[in-house]
């Protein structure tokens, strides 16, 4: 039973691959800067929320195109909001 890179969970992997790059910029300015303070709480609370959530939600229905982006981004938003309670 391999993935079908061929099919929809290739795309959701491109896609997942993509956003999560995107947001590794962020996360290297702040761990330079060690400030978060650019970051809305609600926004960052919202947003690893949702991450948390997707990360379940793909475990749950087997789609890895889905729990490995989330795996990777939930510790790089966590990280965010670590710093931006710590210092604003």
């Amino acid at each position: 039973m391999g993935l079908d890179l061929a099919g929809p969970e290739g795309i959701g992997l491109v896609a997942g691959t993509l956003t999560t790059a995107a947001f590794v910029p962020q996360v290297v300015k702040t761990w330079r800067t060690g400030s978060a303070s650019d970051f809305s709480l609600p926004m960052l609370l919202m947003f690893v929320s949702g991450v948390m959530l997707w990360l379940v939600y793909g475990m749950v229905i087997a789609a890895p195109s889905v729990w490995i982006a989330n795996a990777i981004t939930a510790p790089l938003s966590l990280y965010l909001l670590w710093i931006k309670l710590r210092r604003g």
